[in-house]
Order: C-alpha cells, then sequence, then structure tokens
C-alpha cells in the first residue's frame, strides 16, 4: 500500500465518523435534514475521493462539491 491509499482510507474513515456524530446529535435535536443542495455536495466530495486515483476527476469531483457546499452555506446565512 503506498501513502496515496492511505490517504484515502484515512479520509473515508474520518467521513464516516464525521457522518455517524452528526447523526447522532441530530437525533436529540429537531428534525434537521439536509438540503437537496448540501445531500448534492456531500456526494460529489465522497465521489472526488473514490475516483482519486485519476487526479484531474477526483479533484474536479471534488472543487464541485465544495463549490456547492459554499452556496448552500450562503443560501441559509441570507434566510
Amino acid at each position: 500500500m503506498d501513502a496515496f491509499q492511505i490517504y484515502i482510507i484515512i479520509s473515508i474513515a474520518v467521513l464516516a465518523i464525521i457522518a455517524i456524530l452528526v447523526f447522532f446529535i441530530n437525533k436529540k435535536k429537531k428534525e434537521q435534514g439536509l438540503t437537496p443542495l448540501a445531500k448534492y455536495a456531500f456526494i460529489f466530495v465522497i465521489a472526488g475521493i473514490l475516483f482519486g486515483d485519476n487526479w484531474m476527476i477526483g479533484y474536479s469531483l471534488l472543487g464541485i462539491g465544495i463549490i456547492l457546499a459554499v452556496i448552500d452555506i450562503v443560501m441559509k446565512l441570507k434566510k
């Protein structure tokens, strides 16, 4: 296993831990599901990590996910 594969495994593990923590924290609060834009951002970021072998596709998907997340944050702040 090279360093890149270890980085991918660690990234996926950290994202899984964050998702689990958010799931348990949200159970205590009232239902506040993800917005559709946030769901797409999350999917693009995960796809960017999974397709990391091809750096052009991986970084493009990550960039799209980050842009969608920022748009979602700005839209929530304006409400």
